[in-house]
Order: C-alpha cells, then structure tokens, then sequence
C-alpha cells in the first residue's frame, strides 16, 4: 500500500509555485534552454554639473560672472616716485659781490651825416683816454694813456661793392693794375660784393676815402675803435675764441662777407677789427713816444696796418698789434676802412 504525501510537503509546494509565478516567466535562449536574467545594472550617482554663466573680462585681468557679484583680484600698483627734493634757494650773505669792473657801454652804430656818393654805416667813438699800446710787443711799448677827440668810423671793411661804384664813377686805376699785376678785380668773384675789397694799396684806400668824403683812420684812432678804453687784447675781451675772428686757426682760409662774425665786435659796434683782412691806417710806421725801440723800417717808409687778416695768427690780431707794410703793396689779405 502506497503512503500518500504529507500535507506539509503539499503545501510548501503550492506556496513555492504561487511565489514563481510572481517572478514572470523567463526569456527562453535561442537554445531552447531557460537563461537566466542578468540583473540590472546599477547606475552611478549623477555627477552635479555646474551650468556655464557669461563671463566678461574686466581691466586688469579679473574676470567677472554677470548677474554675480565677484570681488577682482586687485592688480598690484607701484609705490609712487618720491619727488625730488627741492634745492633751497641760496641765503644770502653779508659779504658783498665783487663789483665787477665797468666798461663802456658801446654807442649804438648810427649812420653819420652823408658826405659821399657811397652808403657805409658809421659809429661815433666818443673823445676820451684809453689805454694806447702794450710791453707784450717791442713795436707798441711803451703801453700809454692817449686822449683823442670823438671821431667816426665805419662800421664794416670797405667792400667790393662799394669800390665798383668808386671806380665806375671816377675810372680809377688801382697800383696794382697799373702794373699789370692781378688786381682788386681778381678777387672779386660772383656773388661777392659785401667780401672786403682787397689787392689795394695804400694810395688806393686813401682814394677811396677822399672819394667818400673821409679819410683814413690813424693807428691811435683804429686802436681806439678796436679796443675800448679797458685795455683788452682783443675786441671781444681777453681770451682768444677762433669763433669769434676769422683768422688763421678758424680755418676759413679766405675772405668772409663783412660782419659775418658780429660776436667778434669791438666795445662800440665796429665788425671786423680782428681778422678777415688786415687794414691801412694813415700814419708811418715809427716809435712810440717814450720808446728806445728801433729797427730799419722805422720812418717814412712803411705804412702801419692793424687787425691782421684771415692768414694771422691769434698774436697777430690782438687790438695792440702793429704791422708795417710798403704803402705800394696789394695784397689778398689786406684791405681798409674810412673814419672822420
């Protein structure tokens, strides 16, 4: 005789079923063969993601978020310069300044009364002493205080303009032309009219002046004119300034247009005193008053020049300087003026 099941066992068997039946029936595999349902994978947490905001880049390299307040990172200035400090006036003393030593003022350079068929400006130099020659050259010693009267003269070395004129209105001939030697024409190139004239003599210039209604300076009043009444060694003052004089260490090497060197005036205005061309004055070349100075060409056979030309050296155009030249001679180098 069979045993029948426990009751228990028939219903831990329902219960199992009724369970399974819940879980839904499996996906058959292309097999045939039950497979079993992989589990569903677990996603991972989702990241939170920051959503972009517009950004605008401010000056100094700081960046803000708009509609957010974002404190910029403040640029870094540099300390200001300290200003200088300021350099204090100073205090005055009770010690008084040397007064300094008082020199004529110069005249200014007026034309005077016209006397002749020529233009020449001239300057009045007012009478008075002044201090005539020097020890510092054999020929001008002993040095000397000398009283003249007021006299002009011109202002500028006579040009070549101005002797054209000379001789087309009186056909003159020069010395050097009645020789046949090179002349004032020679020298006197294109565009060269307000050059000093040159290649004349001694009785060429004096010509020219009595033409002019003037005459010659004498080597006391050229003297004058080029100097002042404080002695100096030049007209400028007492130091030597090759800017100032067209001489040999200028370096021109010819003659310069009359005043072309205007801070190398005298104390009253007179251009040219010391170099461009060295000028005939009215007197011979003799001693000094005073003077146990001699030599063979003294007496009534040279001329005194003065004033050295644009081949003199910085000795040769100091305001004190004689030169002796024979009145016949025409040189480059050498020209005049004309006082009254």
């Amino acid at each position: 005789m069979r045993k029948g099941v426990p009751p228990l066992v028939v219903l831990l068997t329902v219960l199992a079923l009724v369970l399974a039946g819940c879980g839904g029936a499996a996906t058959p595999t292309p097999g045939g063969a039950a497979a079993t349902q992989p589990p569903t994978p677990k996603l991972p947490e989702a990241a939170t993601v920051a959503k972009p905001q517009p950004t605008s880049e401010l000056i100094g390299g700081a960046t803000a978020v708009l509609g957010a307040t974002v404190e910029p990172t403040p640029t870094p200035r540099p300390l200001p310069t300290k200003p200088p400090t300021p350099t204090k006036a100073p205090v005055p003393t009770d010690t008084a300044a040397p007064a300094p030593t008082a020199t004529e003022v110069p005249p200014t350079a007026t034309a005077a009364a016209p006397t002749g068929p020529v233009e020449a400006p001239m300057v009045e130099i007012p009478a008075g002493e002044f201090l005539f020659g020097s020890d510092e050259q054999p020929e001008a010693s002993p040095p000397q205080k000398v009283n003249l009267p007021a006299f002009y003269i011109d202002v500028y070395e006579v040009t070549n303009a101005q002797f054209a004129a000379f001789v087309a209105a009186t056909g003159y001939k020069t010395t050097a032309e009645q020789a046949g030697e090179p002349s004032w024409r020679d020298y006197f190139g294109k565009g060269e009219e307000e050059h000093p004239v040159v290649k004349v003599s001694w009785y060429d210039a004096e010509a020219y002046c009595k033409w002019a209604g003037k005459r010659l300076p004498t080597e006391q009043e050229w003297e004058k004119a080029a100097r002042g009444t404080d002695g100096r060694r030049y007209p400028w003052g007492n130091e030597f300034d090759p800017e100032k004089v067209n001489g040999m260490e200028a370096g021109y090497r010819r003659t310069l247009p009359v005043g072309s060197l205007p801070a190398g005036a005298s104390p009253y205005g007179v251009m040219d005193m010391a170099g461009n061309v060295a000028e005939w004055t009215a007197d011979w070349y003799k001693a000094y008053p005073g003077s146990s100075y001699r030599d063979q060409y003294m007496g009534e056979k040279f001329r005194i020049t003065r004033g050295g030309g644009w081949f003199s050296d910085k000795e040769q155009v100091q305001t004190f300087f004689r030169n002796s030249t024979a009145p016949e001679a025409a040189n480059d180098d050498l020209g005049f003026r004309c006082a009254r």
